[in-house]
């Protein structure tokens, strides 16, 4: 545990000094990096409509399949995961962070998987569609847009063949011992039986998604690919509100809204909580050109912030409320009598 949280403390320490490392090199010259109360405006108003558009998609999934779920449960499990997310490597601590909220909520464990389940599967194909959109609109607006669209779309095309593969592995090796395929790659009984347990969780998921309300389901879709749009909107809307005099194109558009979306879900594939630096790294680097010099400093900084460090200070106050409101609980039930 020790080992972790020191793991964890430096990653923010190196995130922490690439930031200022970078802030120093561009600092600007007429003074500190600072934004308009506009654009300030502009980039709380889209993470809130990003936040609200994600616990919309979650509650109509889960209500959708018959999961009554409120709208303050699903925020809260919106802002838990976020937090989990950023304090734990590669996002992992998000899901179970999830899970503990909606036990909290008093759902069954079926109904939990499921609703993570959903969460992750509108995710995947509003972030295919989004792809495919931005492709559209970008066709021939910079060297790096094919690329980075397809960054994205691969990403999302993995998850989807990884569920794909799941369903395969459900039909066929739901029960009984591990083949020989199995055993060469390490995964002797044990191991199988766990995921034997995961697929057939899968198998169940996919089963109750089949008589789904339509109609929720399509409401749950179009909020998920709106709270990606809200994910890209943020830094656009802070260059083009802090610059008027930058103009607005769909060539200086296209590296504002297509980096964003690559860094915040390449990002998963980064081991160290927060990105470990690696985030503002390759945000320096990729857009060191495409924002004004005298504006990059600031962009990087309020940009992080309305995008990573609000999630961070507002989930921690929802993961915090979870636990208190658990610890309550048990303090409030009454002692087991023995005879």
């Amino acid at each position: 545990m020790r080992a972790r949280q020191l793991f964890t403390l430096l990653s923010f320490a190196t995130m922490v000094g690439a930031s200022v490392w970078v802030v120093r090199t561009h600092w600007p010259a007429d003074g500190a990096p600072t934004l308009p109360w506009l654009a300030h405006g502009a980039a709380l108003g889209i993470t809130l409509f990003e936040v609200l558009t994600r616990a919309l998609k979650i509650q109509a999934s889960a209500w959708a399949v018959d999961c009554r779920l409120t709208f303050g449960t699903a925020l809260r499990v919106c802002l838990a995961g976020d937090f989990a997310a950023a304090v734990t490597p590669a996002r992992s601590g998000a899901e179970p962070a999830r899970f503990l909220v909606l036990s909290e909520a008093g759902l069954s464990t079926a109904n939990r998987l499921l609703v993570l389940f959903l969460e992750l599967f509108l995710e995947m194909w509003s972030l295919a569609l989004v792809c495919l959109g931005l492709a559209w609109a970008f066709r021939g607006h910079g060297a790096s847009t094919s690329g980075l669209i397809g960054l994205v779309g691969g990403y999302s095309g993995a998850v989807l063949g990884a569920g794909a593969l799941g369903l395969a592995l459900a039909r066929w090796y739901a029960h009984g011992p591990p083949p020989a395929w199995a055993r060469r790659v390490g995964l002797h009984a044990g191991r199988w039986r766990v995921v034997q347990r995961q697929v057939r969780q899968l198998r169940t998921s996919v089963r109750a998604l089949r008589g789904a309300n339509v109609g929720r389901m399509i409401i749950a879709y179009l909020a998920s690919v709106l709270h990606i749009a809200g994910k890209v909107a943020v830094l656009p809307a802070i260059v083009f509100l802090a610059d008027r005099a930058f103009p607005l194109t769909m060539d200086t558009l296209a590296p504002l809204v297509l980096w964003p979306l690559a860094l915040f879900y390449g990002g998963v594939v980064v081991p160290a909580p927060g990105g470990g630096g690696v985030i503002e790294g390759a945000f320096a680097l990729a857009l060191g050109d495409a924002i004004p010099a005298g504006l990059f400093a600031a962009a990087l900084l309020w940009w992080r912030f309305y995008t990573y460090y609000v999630y961070l200070l507002v989930g921690g106050v929802a993961a915090g409320d979870t636990v208190r409101r658990l610890l309550a609980r048990r303090t409030s039930s009454p002692a087991p009598v023995h005879a």
